[in-house]
């Protein structure tokens, strides 16, 4: 089969296309033939650190949409030719930007069949990390306040229409070119932090989405009320002074989870979360794919067809 490979970390032109065994599905496993993959900040941040990974040769991808093509002992809930999408166990799951790709079966969901493959491709990863941030980690309800930063990128513009379906009141942060884009996903505020200091603008919010990192943490706090919740999904937050403000803090890494990947196939089946595609790339231009995703203005999510 066809993958995208690389011997070496480093920029874009390191990824390769190389032929290899197709897997074969062992206990509880799913083999997929893959129609449409995600490509998400840690890929490129993978690629060009090794990060959590270590040393190549790997092949990147989490997120898939797909055929299933065998199933392994022990499944049940999948069949060949079902068609299914998911993201693979993170981090050491890897191997979605490949012509088949290895899944527990659990990690699957079928895919509603008011979605291609690429808009399914463009869900798993990026959803589940909003849903078990603003779900499972802030506990966000009904009438609540959140902050949502990036919040026309690939988990931020996600997590806008999670914060909406659980009827909380959204504020996001993006620069103005991209405010009706989110708003028509269901912001009820938008801010351009090009021009607007969000820690002044911002108050009485019950929880903050920090997927930006850096300053953005510590500059979030007085933006939240007493009690209120800041969840970073690219930054340390041990060092901030939650204490002086009365709130709490947590950072999580996203996990492949079955019962939360229904409800998202929920969600996007009753027309009610659907990525932006911000570009698609064949397989074989993966590097092309990062190199969208490391200017840093993609808006929602690139995914790549095979």
């Amino acid at each position: 089969m066809r993958a995208i490979s690389q011997d070496v970390l480093g920029g874009p032109e390191v990824l390769k296309e190389v032929e290899s065994a197709r897997p074969v599905p062992g206990p509880s496993e799913v083999l997929v033939k893959v129609r449409a993959a995600g490509v998400n900040p840690t890929d490129w941040i993978h690629r060009s650190t090794g990060l959590i990974l270590g040393r190549p040769p790997f092949v990147l991808g989490w997120e898939l949409s797909g055929v299933v093509e065998a199933v392994g002992l022990g499944v049940t809930i999948h069949r060949p030719g079902d068609e299914v999408f998911g993201m693979l166990k993170y981090p050491y799951g890897n191997g979605s930007h490949a012509e088949y790709a290895l899944s527990a079966a659990r990690h699957l969901v079928r895919k509603p069949a008011n979605l291609d493959h690429v808009q399914a491709a463009a869900l798993p990863l990026a959803a589940l990390t909003a849903w078990q941030a603003l779900v499972d980690t802030a506990d966000l309800r009904e009438g609540q306040r959140v902050l949502i930063h990036a919040a026309a990128g690939g988990v931020g513009h996600l997590a806008v229409q999670i914060a909406k379906a659980r009827g909380a009141y959204v504020i996001g942060t993006a620069r103005a070119a991209k405010h009706d884009l989110v708003r028509e996903l269901g912001a009820d505020e938008m801010i351009d932090y090009t021009t607007t200091d969000f820690a002044e603008a911002v108050r009485d919010v019950d929880v903050v989405l920090d997927g930006v990192g850096g300053e953005y943490g510590p500059r979030s706090l007085p933006t939240l009320r007493r009690g209120g919740i800041l969840v970073a999904i690219v930054n340390h937050v041990r060092d901030l002074d939650v204490q002086r403000y009365g709130v709490r803090a947590a950072e999580m890494l996203v996990e492949a989870d079955h019962a939360s990947m229904q409800q998202i196939a929920a969600l996007a089946g009753a027309g009610r979360l659907r990525a932006a595609i911000d570009s698609v790339f064949p397989l074989a231009d993966a590097a092309k794919a990062h190199e969208r995703g490391e200017t840093g203005r993609v808006t929602g999510k690139i995914v790549l067809t095979v």
